[in-house]
């Protein structure tokens, strides 16, 4: 299973779109691994965790053939994370010689998101080629050697998800865009057993602590979720363990960045990395 992180920032990326911080403004200047695209991870050349508006970007700079997309695991609708609008592009004389199907996965808000975006411009034979699954926390599902189970994220958008994505004996944990996971997500991932290859987390606030009501993780709280997973006896020492969705008000510089994969024993991921398991 080769994993691509093509995209590794938050909502704004970085340098945020608007923003005249210090280290924003810093970032454009040195431009670098410190600069980041919307989150977005490629699996297999085939699965994509989520489509953000900078996927057209992803293709473009990061080499990811979208052509060959064939399915795609939403988190929740929120727009870095669902930019639905794109898949108009999907067929007609946008898209010449392309006949393979598209299967989306989420939640029923990111089915009621895809069809507001994309309901003026939709063209029906493009829309004939899209299947809309809708999932729910603690569901599985099955598609191309995969067996996928959604988790509950505690995120502010209506019943998020998070995934465990299984292929060919390897298992990817996925927990970006979540605060501290909720109880039976534990229960649920010790009921399935057995230990995951790799868990990707979602570390926007870095150095920052998260309250009891957060929708992000921090390093601290990426501790708290390893040694949960490592009592459950979902992760042990073989585990690869990487750190995701940095925020500019983090100030994520390679200095700190470096800093929190020492303290977790974890890899950060930036725009482009790829991991093979």
């Amino acid at each position: 299973m080769k994993i691509t992180y093509l995209g590794t920032g938050a909502a704004e990326g970085i340098p945020a779109l608007f923003c005249r911080c210090k280290y924003c403004n810093g970032v454009r200047e040195r431009g670098g691994r410190e600069v980041r695209s919307r989150s977005q991870i490629f699996i297999d050349g085939e699965l994509s965790i989520d489509f953000p508006p900078d996927a057209f970007y992803h293709a473009a700079q990061g080499g990811a053939d979208f052509s060959r997309l064939k399915y795609v695991l939403v988190t929740h609708s929120h727009m870095d994370h669902f930019y639905a609008h794109d898949f108009v592009l999907r067929g007609y004389k946008y898209a010449h010689g392309l006949k393979e199907a598209l299967e989306i996965y989420g939640n029923d808000e990111v089915t009621e998101v895809f069809s507001e975006c994309t309901r003026r411009e939709l063209r029906e034979d493009v829309k004939d080629n899209i299947s809309l699954h809708a999932l729910s926390a603690f569901e599985e599902v099955s598609f191309g050697g995969y067996r996928v189970n959604a988790l509950r994220a505690k995120h502010s958008s209506h019943d998020p998800l998070l995934y465990l994505i299984e292929k060919d004996g390897k298992r990817v944990l996925h927990l970006c865009d979540t605060g501290l996971l909720p109880e039976d997500d534990y229960e649920f991932l010790s009921r399935l057993g057995g230990r995951v290859d790799l868990i990707t987390l979602d570390c926007t606030l870095l150095w920052e602590r998260a309250d009891e009501n957060s929708r992000h993780m921090g390093v601290a709280e990426n501790k708290t979720v390893l040694e949960r997973l490592q009592r459950a006896g979902v992760a042990d020492e073989n585990t690869k363990k990487v750190i995701t969705h940095f925020s500019h008000n983090s100030a994520p510089t390679v200095r700190e960045v470096e800093r929190a994969e020492r303290e977790l024993g974890a890899v950060a991921a930036y725009d482009g990395m790829e991991i093979v398991l």
